[in-house]
Parts: C-alpha cells; structure tokens; sequence
C-alpha cells in the first residue's frame, strides 16, 4: 500500500513538474532561435537570388554601355565580394563576420545603383526588354530582401529579448549558456545622414 501510494505521489509530481517546465517558458529560447535561424535563411536566399541576376545584367549592359568599363568592373567586384563572406545561422551571433557580410552588401547595392544610374543614359538599353525584365526582376528582389531582413530583425529581436528579460534569462543562464545573442541589420553609413537639398 505505501509503495503504490509512493507511485502516485511520484507520479502526480511528474506530472506537475511537467505541466510546470512547459508553462514556464523552457522552450522559448530554442522556438525564438529556429525562428530567427529561418528568417536568416530567407535573408541569405534573397541575397542569393540579387548574386544570381547581376551577371546577366552586367552582360546586358555591357552590350550598350561598354564604354562603361569601370562601373560594370566596380559591379562585378561588389557582387564577388558580397558573395565571398559566408555568415550562416551558426555564425550570425559573431558580431564582427556579420558586420563584414553586411558591409559587403551594401557595397553591392552601391555599385547597383551606380549601374542603374549609367544606364539612364543609353535610350536603347532603357527599351532593351532584356534589361528591362532584368531590371523589374532587381528591384522585386531588392523588396523581398527588404521584408526578409525586416523579418529577421523582429525575430532576432524576440529572440535577444528572450535572453535578456524573465523568465528567459533564467534559461538563458543555466540550460542555454552556449546561445549568445544575434547580430541585427543597422542602417547604412550614407542612409544615416539626410540628404542634401540644393536649390
């Protein structure tokens, strides 16, 4: 009798514990972090699909604007490096590779933008249906790159907040000491100062 009366106690303790450990936010840290991994994931495969149409667009404007050497080399360049550093999900908590990464797209989107520039000015590349589908299919990527970082950044953001605030920091310090926080996008350098009006 004491025995079977030991098992029940055991047994509703376990259950209680459970019920306790499941309510008590143990799991957040891992969901928020698989979140965050697969909102970087959608990052990585926008800047991925904007790699794989600059040399299609190089070529296309190289046919009408050769004269443009420098701008079509500083494109080519941008687009090696940006897809030279590699920050996967194990690496986006090392602040100095992610600031690298981010860096070297906005380089890309620099000479991108020097490129679309210099095509203003070849009437014929502009009606070129080519470079126009290249040209539509760029800026739909620009946009989809713009909402995948928006929503990696809210996603890094619940998780770091997970990290830092009760009952997460609990966790955070006793069964998940490994997980360090995410590097987040900051704006540019050159989006930081207004622009300048001149009359």
């Amino acid at each position: 009798m004491a025995s079977t009366f030991r098992i029940i106690r055991i047994s509703v303790f376990a259950a209680c514990a459970s019920l306790f450990l499941a309510g008590c936010g143990v799991n957040n840290i891992p969901t928020f972090e698989e979140q965050a991994k697969a909102k970087w994931s959608d990052v990585q495969n926008q800047y991925q699909r904007r790699a794989d149409l600059i040399p299609n667009l190089v070529e296309t404007v190289k046919g009408f604007a050769a004269q443009e050497k420098s701008v079509l080399e500083a494109v080519t360049q941008a687009r090696a490096n940006a897809t030279s550093i590699k920050v996967d999900a194990s690496t986006i908590t090392d602040p100095e590779t992610f600031k690298k990464f981010q860096e070297a797209q906005s380089q890309l989107s620099g000479a991108l933008g020097r490129l679309i520039a210099v095509s203003e000015a070849y009437p014929d590349l502009k009606s070129n249906q080519n470079y126009l589908a290249l040209q539509s299919q760029l800026e739909g990527t620009e946009n989809r790159i713009s909402v995948a970082r928006r929503d990696y950044i809210e996603a890094v953001r619940q998780y770091n907040t997970e990290l830092r605030t009760f009952p997460g920091v609990i966790w955070a310090s006793t069964v998940f000491r490994a997980n360090k926080p995410m590097e987040t996008f900051a704006a540019a350098a050159d989006t930081a100062r207004p622009p300048q009006v001149k009359f």
